[in-house]
């Protein structure tokens, strides 16, 4: 089978033996791995996450573990970008690119790419997450919901992140 061109997913919840078995499948089909949990790409996060020993890193090549600050914002449109990045270097040296992880939304953006959504101002960022802070998720949401209805059919009113982006991108491009 040739794999010069193609990419293998391995998804699945924590401690499930994801690590393990792309290790040994990178061995011998000439891969290496790149990482799509969204909690490994924190330097800080080693010791809470199932991160891959300096074994396994020595014999097959490891990106995008433990690269990223936790005191710094990091999104899916930023792993994304970086990861093709990754996948094309990889096909450019003849290797497999293995992609190994529980993120779920990482894999959805891979397969299925993101929406175009402009970088959002930082005094709009600043102003709306200051307003979510002050008033909580609850009174947020209904905020949220009255400025754009519709975001009513896709955001929980429990999810936090995503209310504040839709608000964010709603406040910024009145889309």
């Amino acid at each position: 089978m040739d794999l010069k061109s193609k990419i293998i997913l391995i998804s699945g919840p924590t401690a499930s033996g994801k690590s393990k078995f792309a290790v040994k499948l990178a061995k011998k089909i000439k891969g290496e791995i790149i990482n799509a949990d969204s909690m490994q790409v924190y330097n800080d996060f080693c010791i809470l996450t199932s991160r891959p020993n300096a074994k396994d890193t020595t014999y097959i090549k490891h990106h995008l573990y433990g690269f990223h600050s936790v005191k710094k914002k990091f999104s899916t449109g930023q792993w994304l970008n970086i990861v093709i990045n990754k996948i094309n270097q990889q096909w450019s040296a003849g290797k497999t690119p293995i992609i190994v992880g529980g993120t779920g939304l990482y894999f959805k953006a891979l397969i299925d790419g993101l929406a175009k959504i402009p970088a959002i101002p930082k005094n709009i960022s600043s102003t709306v997450r200051t307003m979510h802070k002050k008033i909580g998720q609850k009174n947020f949401y209904e905020k949220l919901i009255k400025f754009d209805p519709k975001v009513k059919k896709f955001i929980s009113q429990s999810d936090s992140q995503r209310s504040i982006r839709a608000y964010e991108v709603k406040k910024f491009t009145n889309k």
